[in-house]
């Protein structure tokens, strides 16, 4: 309960502290670190509107797709406190638990008949699917370097001694921080801020979404994006330190992961369309590196 507690608290702030980074970067006036979270509160107040030819579907996919990352939520410990829910092999169940939300959301999509939306859909659709194999490779790498097939095992044991083992380590929080990006549809696969929709991913999915529907959309986003980033500690804290430290050094890293993220939107141009797919694959030809690393580590493969 610990770990779902810390998880919610650093989703709450995380993007609070992407847009008054962007908003130092710009030398504009700063927002309230909680100003998204008024935006949320007011949209709950708003009462939502359906196109006449929308179905059910369009009206569920927001729960659903809010209820799935809920759900996945229930997977990630954060240092020595467990998760929830633990089982052989649940890091699978978690990737097809975010992959059927987004489903859902891409169905929503499609319901609405709009040709802008549609094209939205196929991309975050094809964009999902082309990182999905880096995901697994990594959680594969370091399954194989810990002995353990659940996050709770895998990151419990998970201990860094060796200059190679730091490699690891480092590659696997570089391709975990552009998952997020991806999974998210930011920079440098989208621009949250654009608002043209022959070129728009993520945003251009939910134009019809509005209220409630759309405040749920916004808060899975916070989660998703405070998930990686425990994802991401989990490779950092270690489970010998005092539970104070883990805490805070927990808490710092999820403050480095939304400033990394506020410095790349800053700085960082968006891909052409056209790039995005090699740049993607990218990531996991960096996953089977870190897997041959660990082949060796493990000496699975020996080195004449």
């Amino acid at each position: 309960m610990i770990s779902l507690l810390l998880i919610l608290i650093a989703a709450v702030f995380f993007i609070g502290i992407v847009i008054k980074v962007k908003a130092k970067i710009a030398a504009r006036k700063m927002p309230s670190v909680l100003q998204p979270v008024y935006d949320v509160i007011r949209l709950f107040r708003k009462g939502a509107i359906y196109s006449t030819t929308t179905s059910i579907l369009f009206r569920v996919a927001p729960l659903i797709y809010f209820a799935t990352i809920a759900t996945a939520m229930l997977f990630i410990p954060v240092g020595s406190q467990k998760s929830i829910l633990s089982f052989q092999g649940d890091f699978v169940f978690f990737a097809y638990l975010l992959a059927f939300g987004k489903f859902m959301m891409i169905v929503a999509a499609m319901d609405t008949g709009s040709g802008f939306e549609g094209m939205g859909a196929n991309r975050e659709a094809l964009y999902s699917m082309l990182v999905e194999p880096a995901f697994f490779i990594l959680m594969g790498s370091q399954a194989l370097f810990t002995g353990y097939v659940s996050f709770q095992d895998l990151f419990f044991h998970l201990h860094l001694s060796s200059q190679l083992s730091y490699i690891i380590g480092l590659a696997s929080i570089y391709v975990f921080v552009y998952i997020a990006m991806v999974e998210n549809s930011r920079m440098p696969v989208d621009d949250p801020k654009t608002h043209l929709e022959l070129t728009m991913v993520h945003e251009v999915m939910v134009l019809d979404n509005s209220g409630f529907d759309l405040a749920l959309i916004h808060i899975g986003t916070w989660l998703k994006f405070s998930i990686y980033g425990t994802l991401i500690s989990g490779f950092v804290i270690q489970n010998s330190w005092s539970w104070y430290w883990q805490v805070a050094t927990f808490f710092g890293i999820m403050a480095a992961f939304a400033a990394a993220v506020g410095l790349l939107e800053a700085f960082r141009a968006r891909n052409k369309m056209e790039k995005n797919p090699q740049w993607i694959l990218m990531l996991s030809a960096i996953a089977v590196v870190i897997f041959l690393t660990v082949l060796i580590i493990t000496q699975k493969i020996i080195l004449n």
